[in-house]
């Protein structure tokens, strides 16, 4: 059982993830046809996943026009949440509230992102072969299961990173405390 001053910890750790993640999102927003929004989507998300469909099947001939992987047989428009800010929106607001030190959030952050970028990429392409193959398919991967994938890929690298960090819990900090 959570003691009821630990509870009202844990009630504004979630208030200030809430707060971070939304004005993230709400930033985000705000830059739609920037230059920042056409690199990362375009640049940083697109052409990557081109490239890996061309290297993996060559012969598919994939190419990037705009925010859409684009092959015969089809492709994909990677619209707004597609890109994986969401993932690393969640990922920083995480580490915002993270009971860790400044240093270790900083480093925990920066080297997740390539963690989000390379779990989106898979996304993506997951996503593309499977429109090809199999609409229904790509339906639950995109609203179902690759959402999940992200977000516990996410909780499993904050929940890795910050372990060690972690105070002791449970008996053995009761036991100090009862001294």
């Amino acid at each position: 059982m959570v003691e009821p001053g630990k509870s009202r910890g844990w009630i504004g750790r979630g208030l200030i993830f809430l707060a971070v993640f939304t004005s993230l999102q709400i930033g985000w927003q705000a830059w739609g046809g920037t230059r920042i929004r056409w690199l990362i989507v375009h640049d940083g998300t697109v052409c990557p996943a081109v490239e890996l469909v061309n290297w993996l099947t060559p012969a598919v001939h994939a190419g990037a026009v705009g925010f859409s992987l684009v092959a015969p047989g089809g492709g994909l428009n990677i619209l707004n949440g597609c890109e994986g800010t969401e993932a690393l929106f969640m990922l920083a607001a995480a580490f915002v509230i993270a009971p860790i030190s400044r240093r270790a959030r900083a480093a925990g952050f920066v080297l997740g992102i390539p963690l989000v970028f390379a779990a989106n990429e898979a996304r993506i392409l997951s996503l593309f072969y499977a429109f090809r193959a199999d609409p229904a398919l790509f339906d639950t991967l995109h609203g179902t299961v690759t959402p999940i994938l992200m977000v516990a890929v996410i909780t499993l690298y904050f929940y890795a990173w910050t372990l060690p960090s972690s105070s002791p819990r449970g008996v053995d900090t009761q036991m100090a405390n009862a001294g």
